[in-house]
């Protein structure tokens, strides 16, 4: 089972269930790659989100990743890949997948961009931050490719379009 840990800065909109919203973006995220068993394992599996704003993640990312602007999510693993491979087939007892950080502004303007609701594009970021989660990433063409595809996947099965539509030839 997974559990979802989520707070939010006042700017968030108070409407909206971002709890509701959280747990399927995990739940999707996670079942669409070969981590699926973590969704029902006998173990408490659980991931911490923060709906933030750009001061905050701009912090956390020059801390953490020495690049001193905000971006509109980040996301901090806890469990190596062999971890997880474990995890999915045994799990027992309590593990924390990891951590995931998303700035309010850049999300709301990347959402106006889009022309998308903002609930929707937090979805997508939230899969996107949990796929990193997991242990996948977009450094490499064949990597990205893959991470691409697996979001897509997971969005498709919330009703929620292809993000990357408009950029792929």
């Amino acid at each position: 089972m997974v559990e979802i840990e989520l707070d939010h800065t006042p700017e968030w909109d108070e409407n909206q269930d971002w709890q509701i919203l959280a747990k399927q973006a995990v739940h999707e995220a996670i079942s669409v790659t070969e981590f699926a068993g973590l969704s029902t394992s006998r173990g408490n599996l659980s991931v911490s989100i923060l709906l933030s704003n750009n001061a905050e993640i701009q912090t956390l990312n020059a801390q953490w990743r020495d690049k001193d602007k905000p971006t509109n999510v980040l996301s901090f693993p806890m469990l190596e890949r062999e971890e997880l491979r474990d995890l999915s087939r045994l799990s027992i007892g309590e593990h924390l997948l990891g951590d995931i950080i998303l700035a309010y502004e850049i999300c709301g303007i990347e959402a106006k961009e889009k022309d998308i609701p903002l609930h929707q594009h937090v979805t997508h970021l939230i899969v996107h931050g949990t796929l990193h989660l997991l242990g996948y990433d977009h450094i490499e063409d064949i990597a990205a490719e893959h991470m691409e595809a697996l979001e897509v996947k997971a969005l498709a099965s919330m009703g929620l379009h292809n993000p990357y539509a408009d950029t792929i030839s």
